[in-house]
C-alpha cells in the first residue's frame, strides 16, 4: 500500500472537485476520481456500458479498481487523496486509510446546484431530484465516515481534513 491513501466522498454538490482543488492548490497529490478513474458501466459485472446518460448514469459511474488500487500503492507520495465517489467503492475501500464525508444542509446543496450549467452532473432537474433524494436518505453514504462540515469556506474545509490526516499520525 501507500503511505497514506484518503478518499474525500459525499453527496453531488458537497464540494468534493472543489476540495481536490484546493489540496492540488496546496501541493498534494489529489486524484479527481469522478474526472480520471471513472467510466460508464455495469454495476455488478463493471464492464463497460455505452450510451447511458441521464439519471441512469449515475448508477452506472465506477471508477477503474486496478487504477485506484494501483495509485494507492504508489508509495511515492506520502499521502494521496481520491475526491469523488463511484457505485463500486465496496470494490476498493479497504485501500484507504480513512474516508471523509462532506456534508452540507439542503440549502446549500440547492444554492451550489443552481450555479451548475445544464450540461453537467446535476444541472437537469431530473438528476437534481436525484441529487436531494440521496442527500436526504444518505443511502449511498459510506458508513463509518469521518463528517466534515463542508458549509464553511473551502479552506476552512481543508484544514479540517488536514488536521485529520497529522491527528492520524506519520505517513
Amino acid at each position: 500500500m501507500g503511505r497514506r491513501n484518503y478518499l474525500i466522498e459525499g453527496g453531488s454538490g458537497t464540494g468534493k472537485t472543489a476540495v481536490c482543488h484546493e489540496l492540488r492548490r496546496r501541493g498534494y497529490h489529489a486524484i479527481n476520481g469522478d474526472r480520471e478513474l471513472a467510466y460508464q458501466g455495469d454495476p455488478g459485472t463493471g464492464e463497460p456500458v455505452l450510451g447511458v446518460t441521464g439519471v441512469a448514469a449515475h448508477r452506472h459511474h465506477l471508477w477503474r479498481v486496478a487504477d485506484v488500487r494501483a495509485l494507492a500503492a504508489d508509495r511515492q507520495h506520502a499521502v494521496t487523496f481520491f475526491c469523488g465517489g463511484s457505485r463500486n467503492l465496496a470494490e476498493f475501500v479497504d485501500v484507504f486509510d480513512a474516508v471523509f464525508v462532506l456534508e452540507v444542509d439542503l440549502h446549500t446543496l440547492d444554492r451550489r446546484l443552481n450555479r451548475r450549467p445544464k450540461d453537467e452532473w446535476g444541472g437537469r432537474q431530473e438528476e437534481r431530484q436525484l441529487i436531494e433524494h440521496l442527500h436526504e436518505t444518505r443511502e449511498e453514504i459510506p458508513p463509518g465516515g469521518i463528517a466534515i462540515d463542508a458549509t464553511v469556506p473551502l479552506p476552512h474545509v481543508v484544514d479540517t481534513i488536514l488536521q485529520q490526516v497529522r491527528a492520524a499520525g506519520p505517513a
